[in-house]
């Protein structure tokens, strides 16, 4: 198994009531890749983190292998998803890993 974590700022110039819709609109988009991608085992948007994080909102996504986060990844769902996701959030943070066996 291979996990995805992605973590995202919300763009400064946002509003909290756009940042209420973006939220539900990141959460919409790629839960939607996550049934028409082969090989995602799941995938959690999230966005009402606690105090305590410094990011806005984070992916976390398990997949059967790295073959399938490739094709998670440049699956046209996924390429417009990421799309609207650039045009409301900021620096972006990924950190992916192999499951022991």
């Amino acid at each position: 198994m291979v996990h995805h974590i992605v973590l995202w700022d919300w763009k400064e110039d946002l509003k909290e009531q756009e940042k209420k819709e973006a939220a539900v609109k990141i959460r919409e988009k790629l839960e939607s890749v996550k049934e028409q991608a082969e090989g995602v085992v799941s995938l959690e948007v999230i966005a009402e983190g606690l105090p305590s994080s410094n990011k806005a909102v984070g992916l976390i996504s398990v997949f059967e292998s790295e073959e399938a986060l490739n094709a998670y990844q440049t699956h046209p769902a996924h390429v417009e998803a990421g799309t609207y996701i650039k045009s409301v959030t900021a620096n972006r943070t990924c950190f992916d890993f192999k499951e022991k066996e």
